[in-house]
């Protein structure tokens, strides 16, 4: 990090690759997931300005950004595609700045098979684990997988554990979980690879709703708080999950 002229920190250019992904996308590959944080937050901030016409969708990643729908103004100049890429290279990025909306709450039974296993990894006993988990200020860095499924950064390096060696051929929906630096929740009943530590209180609450806006409950950049329940928990209403 260095200081503007403004005394605010400003982000030393780092390593971009932009790569072509078919006639009207670019692929942006960062150096790390912070970096990726960053140059979607400048991403946002720019199309707001009306400095990226035409850019249609823009979909982070763990350590990428697409770019998609890059439509051509004029057929006489070079592609919009191809300017954009060259542009993308040489921005400088500031820290991003999170709007402090208020935190989605999920009420969470710490009581998943694999708990033991990770207090294990953890070096703590499996009631510890809960605490820690749940003292935790998660934010979703992107989604995938599955419509829903948000990838929660906010553990620090001591907390990561790595997926199971052998994956499950069907984890339920609801189901809290953890692999390498990220906390997700499962939308719906599907395989999965990832230490599950516990459920949700009410595993009916829709992390994806196609008819409200925005579907997803977990969005890109939405701050999360899990908030520890004892195992005969009865679900809370719907509308403190969103819905």
């Amino acid at each position: 990090m260095s200081q503007g002229e403004d005394g605010t920190e400003v982000r030393e250019a780092r390593e971009v690759r932009v790569l072509p992904a078919g006639a009207h996308a670019l692929l942006v590959e960062l150096a790390d997931g912070q970096h990726a944080e960053a140059f979607h937050a400048e991403l946002l901030r720019r199309r707001e300005q009306g400095a990226l016409p035409g850019v249609r969708e823009i979909v982070p990643g763990a350590r990428t950004v697409l770019l998609d729908g890059i439509e051509d103004q004029d057929a006489r100049l070079p592609t919009a595609r191809d300017r954009l890429a060259r542009e993308l290279v040489s921005w400088t990025l500031p820290p991003p700045r999170h709007e402090e909306r208020d935190a989605v709450e999920i009420p969470v039974v710490y009581d998943g098979p694999d708990l033991g296993e990770v207090a294990a990894l953890w070096g703590v006993g499996a009631d510890e684990v809960p605490g820690l988990h749940s003292r935790t200020a998660f934010r979703v860095a992107f989604c995938g997988f599955a419509p829903g499924f948000g990838y929660l950064t906010g553990l620090p390096e001591r907390l990561h554990v790595p997926r199971r060696a052998t994956p499950r051929t069907r984890v339920p929906a609801g189901a809290l979980a953890l692999a390498g630096p990220y906390t997700g929740v499962y939308p719906r009943p599907s395989p999965g690879g990832w230490q599950l530590i516990g459920r949700m209180v009410d595993p009916a609450a829709a992390l994806w709703d196609p008819g409200r806006e925005p579907a997803a409950l977990l969005g890109p950049g939405t701050r999360v708080r899990f908030v520890a329940a004892e195992p005969g928990a009865v679900p809370l209403p719907r509308t403190g999950m969103g819905s």
